[in-house]
Protein backbone atom coordinates (compact mmCIF):
# COMPACT_ATOMS: atom_id res chain seq x y z
CA UNK A 1 0.00 0.00 0.00
CA UNK A 2 1.20 3.65 -0.67
CA UNK A 3 2.15 5.51 1.92
CA UNK A 4 -0.21 8.38 0.73
CA UNK A 5 -3.06 5.55 0.96
CA UNK A 6 -1.61 4.66 4.43
CA UNK A 7 -1.77 8.09 5.81
CA UNK A 8 -5.91 8.74 4.11
CA UNK A 9 -7.15 5.54 5.91
CA UNK A 10 -5.48 6.30 8.92
CA UNK A 11 -7.51 9.75 9.19
CA UNK A 12 -10.36 8.21 7.98
CA UNK A 13 -10.04 5.77 10.72
CA UNK A 14 -9.65 8.63 12.88
CA UNK A 15 -12.84 10.15 11.71
CA UNK A 16 -14.77 6.96 11.78
CA UNK A 17 -13.86 6.33 15.09
CA UNK A 18 -15.14 10.11 16.36
CA UNK A 19 -18.52 9.29 14.47
CA UNK A 20 -18.83 5.94 16.39
CA UNK A 21 -18.50 8.16 19.55
CA UNK A 22 -21.34 10.73 18.61
CA UNK A 23 -23.28 7.84 17.79
CA UNK A 24 -22.92 6.14 21.20
CA UNK A 25 -23.51 9.45 22.68
CA UNK A 26 -27.30 9.75 21.45
CA UNK A 27 -28.39 8.00 24.19
CA UNK A 28 -25.76 6.88 27.22
CA UNK A 29 -28.38 5.38 29.12
CA UNK A 30 -28.62 2.37 26.52
CA UNK A 31 -25.87 -0.55 26.47
CA UNK A 32 -23.79 -0.47 22.98
CA UNK A 33 -22.22 -3.14 21.88
CA UNK A 34 -18.93 -2.20 20.06
CA UNK A 35 -16.46 -5.13 20.91
CA UNK A 36 -12.46 -4.57 20.19
CA UNK A 37 -10.71 -6.81 17.88
CA UNK A 38 -7.27 -7.73 17.61
CA UNK A 39 -4.39 -6.62 14.94
CA UNK A 40 -5.49 -9.73 12.31
CA UNK A 41 -8.79 -10.70 13.64
CA UNK A 42 -11.53 -10.55 10.65
CA UNK A 43 -14.91 -8.66 11.41
CA UNK A 44 -17.59 -10.41 9.34
CA UNK A 45 -21.55 -8.53 9.42
CA UNK A 46 -24.86 -9.51 7.84
CA UNK A 47 -27.46 -6.74 8.01
CA UNK A 48 -30.77 -6.94 6.05
CA UNK A 49 -31.29 -3.95 4.09
CA UNK A 50 -34.92 -3.75 4.34
CA UNK A 51 -35.52 -2.59 0.28
CA UNK A 52 -32.76 -1.13 -0.24
CA UNK A 53 -33.79 0.06 -3.78
CA UNK A 54 -32.84 2.97 -6.18
CA UNK A 55 -35.19 5.72 -6.65
CA UNK A 56 -35.75 4.49 -10.76
CA UNK A 57 -38.32 3.25 -12.38
CA UNK A 58 -36.91 -0.54 -13.60
CA UNK A 59 -38.31 -1.44 -17.11
CA UNK A 60 -38.29 -5.14 -15.91
CA UNK A 61 -40.06 -4.95 -13.22
CA UNK A 62 -42.96 -2.78 -13.74
CA UNK A 63 -44.50 -3.77 -10.38
CA UNK A 64 -41.90 -1.71 -8.37
CA UNK A 65 -42.93 -0.03 -5.59
CA UNK A 66 -40.19 1.92 -4.56
CA UNK A 67 -39.40 4.88 -6.97
CA UNK A 68 -40.58 8.20 -7.00
CA UNK A 69 -43.85 8.31 -8.78
CA UNK A 70 -44.32 5.02 -6.92
CA UNK A 71 -46.82 4.36 -4.35
CA UNK A 72 -43.90 4.37 -1.67
CA UNK A 73 -42.81 7.62 -3.22
CA UNK A 74 -39.34 6.50 -2.82
CA UNK A 75 -37.17 9.77 -3.90
CA UNK A 76 -33.24 10.25 -4.36
CA UNK A 77 -33.30 12.11 -0.73
CA UNK A 78 -34.67 9.44 1.19
CA UNK A 79 -32.69 7.01 -0.62
CA UNK A 80 -29.06 8.84 -0.21
CA UNK A 81 -30.47 9.45 3.49
CA UNK A 82 -30.73 5.66 3.68
CA UNK A 83 -27.57 4.96 2.12
CA UNK A 84 -25.37 7.35 4.42
CA UNK A 85 -27.58 5.83 7.36
CA UNK A 86 -26.39 2.00 6.21
CA UNK A 87 -23.00 3.50 6.10
CA UNK A 88 -23.25 4.55 9.46
CA UNK A 89 -24.21 1.00 10.90
CA UNK A 90 -21.22 -0.60 9.05
CA UNK A 91 -18.88 2.08 10.74
CA UNK A 92 -20.51 1.28 14.11
CA UNK A 93 -20.17 -2.70 13.79
CA UNK A 94 -16.75 -1.89 12.64
CA UNK A 95 -15.23 0.02 15.57
CA UNK A 96 -11.68 1.47 14.78
CA UNK A 97 -12.12 0.54 11.13
CA UNK A 98 -15.12 -1.08 8.99
CA UNK A 99 -15.54 -4.77 8.80
CA UNK A 100 -13.67 -7.03 6.49
CA UNK A 101 -16.96 -8.82 4.78
CA UNK A 102 -20.61 -7.47 4.69
CA UNK A 103 -22.88 -9.66 4.03
CA UNK A 104 -26.09 -8.36 2.34
CA UNK A 105 -29.82 -8.94 1.57
CA UNK A 106 -32.87 -6.93 0.04
CA UNK A 107 -30.91 -5.27 -2.04
CA UNK A 108 -32.16 -4.42 -5.68
CA UNK A 109 -28.96 -3.91 -7.70
CA UNK A 110 -25.35 -3.81 -8.12
CA UNK A 111 -25.61 0.33 -8.31
CA UNK A 112 -27.15 0.67 -4.49
CA UNK A 113 -23.93 -1.68 -2.90
CA UNK A 114 -21.58 0.60 -5.30
CA UNK A 115 -23.09 3.76 -3.52
CA UNK A 116 -22.23 2.49 -0.01
CA UNK A 117 -18.77 1.35 -1.31
CA UNK A 118 -18.17 4.05 -3.79
CA UNK A 119 -19.87 7.35 -2.65
CA UNK A 120 -19.83 7.18 1.17
CA UNK A 121 -16.42 7.91 3.12
CA UNK A 122 -15.95 4.26 3.03
CA UNK A 123 -14.84 4.42 -0.81
CA UNK A 124 -11.15 5.76 1.01
CA UNK A 125 -11.27 1.62 1.90
CA UNK A 126 -10.46 -0.93 -0.88
CA UNK A 127 -13.63 -3.13 -0.97
CA UNK A 128 -15.27 -5.25 -3.38
CA UNK A 129 -18.77 -5.90 -4.14
CA UNK A 130 -20.11 -9.97 -5.45
CA UNK A 131 -23.31 -9.20 -6.72
CA UNK A 132 -25.63 -10.78 -9.54
CA UNK A 133 -29.32 -10.03 -10.69
CA UNK A 134 -31.13 -12.88 -9.25
CA UNK A 135 -34.64 -14.37 -10.33
CA UNK A 136 -36.76 -13.13 -7.33
CA UNK A 137 -39.97 -11.42 -8.22
CA UNK A 138 -39.62 -8.77 -5.91
CA UNK A 139 -36.16 -7.98 -7.21
CA UNK A 140 -34.39 -8.42 -4.32
CA UNK A 141 -30.75 -9.61 -3.96
CA UNK A 142 -27.78 -10.45 -1.87
CA UNK A 143 -24.55 -9.34 -1.76
CA UNK A 144 -21.00 -8.94 -0.43
CA UNK A 145 -18.95 -6.31 0.47
CA UNK A 146 -15.24 -7.31 1.41
CA UNK A 147 -11.76 -5.98 1.63
CA UNK A 148 -9.79 -6.99 -0.60
CA UNK A 149 -6.60 -6.25 1.42
CA UNK A 150 -7.38 -8.41 4.33
CA UNK A 151 -9.90 -11.56 2.06
CA UNK A 152 -8.38 -12.02 -1.06
CA UNK A 153 -11.09 -13.40 -3.22
CA UNK A 154 -10.69 -16.39 -5.12
CA UNK A 155 -13.74 -16.93 -7.01
CA UNK A 156 -17.88 -16.86 -6.37
CA UNK A 157 -21.03 -18.22 -7.66
CA UNK A 158 -24.57 -18.06 -7.02
CA UNK A 159 -27.02 -21.03 -6.55
CA UNK A 160 -30.31 -21.25 -7.65
CA UNK A 161 -33.09 -22.61 -5.04
CA UNK A 162 -36.11 -24.19 -6.50
CA UNK A 163 -39.40 -23.97 -4.53
CA UNK A 164 -41.80 -26.33 -4.27
CA UNK A 165 -44.36 -23.70 -5.54
CA UNK A 166 -41.91 -23.24 -8.83
CA UNK A 167 -41.94 -19.55 -7.81
CA UNK A 168 -38.45 -17.76 -8.56
CA UNK A 169 -36.52 -16.73 -5.34
CA UNK A 170 -33.47 -14.87 -4.42
CA UNK A 171 -29.66 -16.99 -5.08
CA UNK A 172 -27.52 -18.30 -2.33
CA UNK A 173 -24.07 -16.71 -2.89
CA UNK A 174 -20.70 -18.57 -2.00
CA UNK A 175 -17.21 -16.78 -2.26
CA UNK A 176 -13.91 -18.25 -1.34
CA UNK A 177 -11.22 -16.36 -0.63
CA UNK A 178 -7.95 -16.13 2.00
CA UNK A 179 -8.01 -14.42 5.16
CA UNK A 180 -4.93 -12.45 5.43
CA UNK A 181 -2.84 -14.67 4.07
CA UNK A 182 -3.56 -17.26 6.71
CA UNK A 183 -5.97 -19.86 5.54
CA UNK A 184 -8.80 -20.52 2.83
CA UNK A 185 -12.43 -19.79 3.98
CA UNK A 186 -15.67 -20.28 2.49
CA UNK A 187 -18.51 -17.40 2.89
CA UNK A 188 -22.32 -17.77 2.17
CA UNK A 189 -24.98 -15.17 2.44
CA UNK A 190 -28.44 -16.10 1.89
CA UNK A 191 -32.07 -14.89 2.36
CA UNK A 192 -34.77 -17.40 2.63
CA UNK A 193 -38.05 -17.35 1.75
CA UNK A 194 -40.50 -15.42 4.37
CA UNK A 195 -43.20 -16.37 5.92
CA UNK A 196 -46.18 -14.44 3.76
CA UNK A 197 -48.94 -16.66 3.72
CA UNK A 198 -48.06 -18.48 6.77
CA UNK A 199 -45.53 -20.16 9.05
CA UNK A 200 -46.61 -23.84 7.98
CA UNK A 201 -48.17 -23.19 4.73
CA UNK A 202 -44.52 -20.99 3.91
CA UNK A 203 -42.42 -23.49 5.55
CA UNK A 204 -41.46 -25.96 2.50
CA UNK A 205 -40.22 -22.74 1.09
CA UNK A 206 -37.38 -22.25 3.92
CA UNK A 207 -37.09 -26.24 3.79
CA UNK A 208 -36.23 -26.22 0.41
CA UNK A 209 -33.41 -23.51 0.41
CA UNK A 210 -32.16 -25.06 3.88
CA UNK A 211 -31.52 -28.02 1.89
CA UNK A 212 -29.89 -26.61 -0.80
CA UNK A 213 -27.51 -24.89 1.71
CA UNK A 214 -26.96 -28.54 3.49
CA UNK A 215 -26.19 -30.12 -0.13
CA UNK A 216 -23.88 -27.00 -0.80
CA UNK A 217 -21.76 -27.34 3.04
CA UNK A 218 -21.57 -31.37 2.06
CA UNK A 219 -19.88 -30.53 -1.17
CA UNK A 220 -17.45 -28.24 0.18
CA UNK A 221 -16.77 -30.41 3.39
CA UNK A 222 -16.47 -33.77 1.51
CA UNK A 223 -14.00 -32.59 -0.41
CA UNK A 224 -11.92 -30.82 2.49
CA UNK A 225 -13.63 -31.64 5.77
CA UNK A 226 -11.19 -29.55 7.71
CA UNK A 227 -12.46 -26.27 5.36
CA UNK A 228 -13.77 -23.52 6.96
CA UNK A 229 -17.08 -22.47 5.99
CA UNK A 230 -19.71 -19.81 7.14
CA UNK A 231 -22.77 -19.40 6.65
CA UNK A 232 -24.69 -16.48 7.15
CA UNK A 233 -28.16 -14.93 6.12
CA UNK A 234 -31.69 -13.84 6.89
CA UNK A 235 -33.57 -17.18 7.81
CA UNK A 236 -36.58 -16.03 8.50
CA UNK A 237 -36.83 -18.85 11.10
CA UNK A 238 -35.71 -19.14 14.67
CA UNK A 239 -32.56 -21.56 15.42
CA UNK A 240 -34.86 -23.90 16.80
CA UNK A 241 -37.08 -24.41 13.62
CA UNK A 242 -37.57 -27.35 11.65
CA UNK A 243 -35.77 -26.06 8.60
CA UNK A 244 -32.50 -25.25 10.95
CA UNK A 245 -32.39 -28.59 12.51
CA UNK A 246 -33.73 -31.13 9.55
CA UNK A 247 -33.07 -28.64 6.63
CA UNK A 248 -30.19 -27.17 7.14
CA UNK A 249 -29.22 -30.03 9.51
CA UNK A 250 -26.82 -27.69 11.58
CA UNK A 251 -25.81 -29.36 15.30
CA UNK A 252 -26.41 -27.20 18.34
CA UNK A 253 -23.55 -29.59 20.46
CA UNK A 254 -20.48 -26.68 20.53
CA UNK A 255 -18.46 -28.91 22.65
CA UNK A 256 -15.70 -31.03 20.65
CA UNK A 257 -16.90 -30.39 17.40
CA UNK A 258 -15.70 -31.94 14.55
CA UNK A 259 -14.08 -30.65 11.32
CA UNK A 260 -16.61 -31.78 8.54
CA UNK A 261 -19.59 -30.65 10.67
CA UNK A 262 -21.67 -27.64 10.89
CA UNK A 263 -22.71 -25.80 13.60
CA UNK A 264 -25.47 -23.95 14.99
CA UNK A 265 -23.88 -20.62 16.91
CA UNK A 266 -27.64 -18.83 17.21
CA UNK A 267 -29.27 -20.94 19.44
CA UNK A 268 -27.83 -19.65 23.07
CA UNK A 269 -28.35 -16.42 22.03
CA UNK A 270 -32.15 -17.37 21.13
CA UNK A 271 -32.74 -19.12 24.46
CA UNK A 272 -31.38 -16.01 26.00
CA UNK A 273 -34.63 -13.98 24.03
CA UNK A 274 -32.08 -12.26 21.88
CA UNK A 275 -33.46 -10.78 19.16
CA UNK A 276 -32.15 -9.30 15.75
CA UNK A 277 -36.03 -8.60 14.69
CA UNK A 278 -39.13 -7.60 16.40
CA UNK A 279 -42.88 -9.19 15.81
CA UNK A 280 -45.92 -7.90 17.51
CA UNK A 281 -43.84 -7.39 20.87
CA UNK A 282 -41.59 -10.43 20.22
CA UNK A 283 -37.96 -10.12 19.41
CA UNK A 284 -37.15 -12.97 17.28
CA UNK A 285 -33.33 -14.18 16.14
CA UNK A 286 -33.95 -14.64 12.57
CA UNK A 287 -30.59 -13.09 11.48
CA UNK A 288 -27.93 -16.10 11.80
CA UNK A 289 -24.29 -17.53 11.47
CA UNK A 290 -23.38 -21.05 11.36
CA UNK A 291 -20.19 -22.54 11.08
CA UNK A 292 -18.05 -25.78 9.79
CA UNK A 293 -16.22 -27.79 12.67
CA UNK A 294 -12.36 -26.28 11.77
CA UNK A 295 -13.57 -23.23 12.62
CA UNK A 296 -14.52 -23.86 16.27
CA UNK A 297 -10.76 -25.15 16.58
CA UNK A 298 -8.26 -22.61 18.51
CA UNK A 299 -5.62 -24.59 17.19
CA UNK A 300 -6.36 -23.73 13.11
CA UNK A 301 -4.83 -20.70 11.86
CA UNK A 302 -8.47 -19.06 11.76
CA UNK A 303 -10.82 -19.91 14.38
CA UNK A 304 -13.65 -18.21 16.29
CA UNK A 305 -15.70 -19.38 19.54
CA UNK A 306 -19.50 -19.47 19.94
CA UNK A 307 -19.69 -16.02 21.85
CA UNK A 308 -17.73 -14.43 18.58
CA UNK A 309 -21.27 -14.49 17.53
CA UNK A 310 -23.63 -11.31 18.58
CA UNK A 311 -26.35 -9.25 17.40
CA UNK A 312 -25.33 -5.60 17.21
CA UNK A 313 -27.86 -3.18 18.68
CA UNK A 314 -27.16 0.53 19.62
CA UNK A 315 -29.53 3.42 20.43
CA UNK A 316 -29.58 4.88 16.90
CA UNK A 317 -30.69 1.79 15.54
CA UNK A 318 -34.08 1.76 17.50
CA UNK A 319 -36.94 3.61 18.75
CA UNK A 320 -39.65 3.26 21.44
CA UNK A 321 -41.97 0.24 20.69
CA UNK A 322 -45.92 2.20 21.90
CA UNK A 323 -48.03 -0.29 20.71
CA UNK A 324 -46.40 -2.81 22.89
CA UNK A 325 -42.85 -2.02 25.65
CA UNK A 326 -39.59 -1.34 25.23
CA UNK A 327 -37.94 -0.75 22.07
CA UNK A 328 -38.04 -1.78 18.24
CA UNK A 329 -36.15 -1.38 15.27
CA UNK A 330 -36.48 1.98 13.69
CA UNK A 331 -37.50 0.35 10.11
CA UNK A 332 -37.58 2.74 6.64
CA UNK A 333 -40.97 2.35 6.40
CA UNK A 334 -44.09 1.60 8.51
CA UNK A 335 -46.85 0.21 5.83
CA UNK A 336 -47.05 3.53 3.27
CA UNK A 337 -45.13 5.72 5.56
CA UNK A 338 -42.13 6.77 5.35
CA UNK A 339 -40.61 6.69 8.76
CA UNK A 340 -37.28 7.31 8.35
CA UNK A 341 -35.07 4.64 9.67
CA UNK A 342 -32.25 2.06 8.37
CA UNK A 343 -34.01 -1.19 8.69
CA UNK A 344 -36.52 -3.34 10.56
CA UNK A 345 -33.28 -5.71 11.10
CA UNK A 346 -30.61 -5.32 13.81
CA UNK A 347 -26.92 -6.01 12.05
CA UNK A 348 -25.74 -9.71 13.26
CA UNK A 349 -21.84 -10.28 13.52
CA UNK A 350 -19.11 -12.58 13.66
CA UNK A 351 -15.46 -12.07 14.75
CA UNK A 352 -12.74 -15.13 13.03
CA UNK A 353 -9.66 -14.91 15.22
CA UNK A 354 -5.93 -14.91 14.09
CA UNK A 355 -4.67 -18.23 15.40
CA UNK A 356 -1.23 -19.85 16.01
Amino acid sequence: MRTGRKNSVTLLAGFLGALLLCLLAQNVAAPAQVRPRAAGDLRIMFYNLENFFSPFADSLNPQKEFAENAPRRWTWERFTKKTTDIFKVIVAVGGVTPPDLIGVCEVENRFVLNRITQETPLAKFPYGVVHHNSPDTRGIDVGLIYNRETFQLMGSKFVEVTLPSGRATREILLAKGVVNELDTLHVVVCHLPSKYGGEVASEGGRMAAAEALRRMADSILTGSPTANLIIMGDFNDTPDSRCIAEGLGASTNLNGAAPDSLYNLALPLHNADVGSIKFQGKWELIDLFFVSGNLLNKNSPIYCLPTDYYIFSMPFLLEPDDAYTGSKPRRTYNGFRYAGGVSDHLPAALDVRKGY
